[in-house]
């Protein structure tokens, strides 16, 4: 429950910034455009974002005669969740990663690596894909992909104030300086706000996937392999499109960058330590 409040909290911080950068350039018609313009490029991504995002990583669709052993077991956890039978992919990438995308559980589909395939015992992918259910089940694809387009809308934004500067809403020219600043501080508060909403995303669906699956154990044991093998293996269509990072069971970059506040994904220790009190 905390983590569902602490998500609503942030989808209003970020909406909030949105329309005062557009208040920034254009004052309250400036707002307005700004909230028109988050508007158009949400609906955009609300339709469209699974096309894109499984295209992007030339997912391959399975069923149950291509892929018996993944479909089926998606299909036993949907049951379980009480949601729809999803489309399954199979994405040919070593590293072992998954993830779900779709507007909503009628319209879901999850996708898994070949890596994950062969790296992971029957009993810890069925974790993983519990997990990745339980976004779905969540409506979390939404909400990132909601968080995405904010925080790019923002740093268009706030790069067209630096470059076009703005007006209040009496038409007065804003501060240059003023204008730089935005330009730099808005897209950094932006992103960080968008990797909060993904962390506190990423505990629930541990938490949901747990129960679908009814094995917390499971799922742990899964994230410790995964992260020790996904560290020496890159994936390279994540590299090409880092912006989906987000949407993976584990950070499949290999850069390093700051921790902390920039890491999309929960310390993998906090979240098997939450899923082994789970099970016990």
């Amino acid at each position: 429950m905390f983590n569902w409040f602490k998500t609503a909290l942030l989808m209003a911080a970020i909406t909030a910034l949105f329309g005062v950068i557009g208040g920034m350039i254009g004052g309250q018609g400036g707002m307005l455009l700004a909230l028109v313009l988050g508007g158009g490029m949400n609906l955009f991504s609300y339709w469209f974002s699974d096309k894109m995002v499984l295209s992007m990583y030339n997912a391959q669709e399975v069923d149950e005669a291509s892929s018996p052993y993944l479909y089926n077991m998606v299909k036993e956890l949907a049951a379980n969740a009480g949601l729809p039978m999803p489309r399954v992919y199979i994405i040919n990438e070593d590293q072992p990663n998954a993830f779900a995308t779709g507007r909503n559980p009628e319209h879901a589909a999850v996708a898994a690596t070949s890596g994950i395939l062969r790296m992971l015992s029957a009993r810890e992918l069925r974790g993983v894909m519990a997990h990745e259910l339980a976004h779905v089940q969540h409506r979390d694809i939404l909400i990132s992909t909601i968080a995405a387009t904010m925080a790019g809308a923002i740093s268009a934004l706030a790069n067209f104030a630096m470059f076009f500067g703005g007006r209040d809403e009496h038409g007065r020219a804003v501060n240059p300086l003023a204008g730089i600043l935005v330009a730099i501080l808005a897209p950094l508060a932006a992103t960080l706000i968008q990797m909060a909403i993904s962390r506190a995303r990423e505990f629930e669906a541990d938490r949901g996937g747990a129960e679908i699956s009814r094995d917390p154990g499971a799922l742990a044991d899964a994230l410790l392999k995964i992260e020790a093998y996904a560290k020496g293996i890159p994936m390279m269509s994540a590299e090409a499109h880092p912006e989906t990072a987000q949407m993976m069971i584990m950070n499949p970059l290999s850069g390093g960058g700051l921790a902390g506040l920039f890491r999309t994904h929960p310390a993998t220790e906090e979240r098997v330590a939450r899923l082994r009190a789970l099970a016990g």
